[in-house]
């Protein structure tokens, strides 16, 4: 049971960060200032990808563990989703934690325990 919880929490979390970067976009984009068009489109669009992908990677692993969380695809499902919340880990600690802005320097921290639950949740 404790595993199943720790699997929609982590699906969650994963989720509902990525809801929270879609309602930023516009004020993010404005405030790299005078850029031109392409590059608020490139922008734009680069920030709408990371939510809409981590809202589907929360919504997979939300899916998966409903169907069948002891299956094998559950179990690879799991397992890159692990893979790719580290590697998001990785990079925001890199780039975004050294942003002087609260939220940029949570993703780490939101990544990876996104990542722990799944992995205790569905690996362990």
């Amino acid at each position: 049971m404790i595993q199943l919880v720790l699997l929609y929490m982590g699906a969650a979390l994963t989720s509902f960060w990525g809801i929270a970067h879609l309602f930023p976009t516009k004020s993010v984009v404005e405030g790299f200032g005078e850029i031109t068009l392409d590059n608020r489109r490139i922008i734009t669009m680069e920030w709408i990808v990371e939510g809409i992908s981590l809202i589907f990677m929360g919504l997979l692993v939300a899916a998966v563990t409903f169907i069948d969380p002891l299956s094998a695809v559950s179990k690879v499902v799991y397992m890159l989703s692990i893979i790719g919340l580290v590697a998001l880990a990785i990079v925001s600690v890199f780039t975004g934690y050294k942003v002087n802005f609260i939220p940029f320097k949570l993703c780490p921290f939101i990544f990876t325990g996104s990542a722990a639950m799944i992995f205790v949740g569905g690996l362990l």
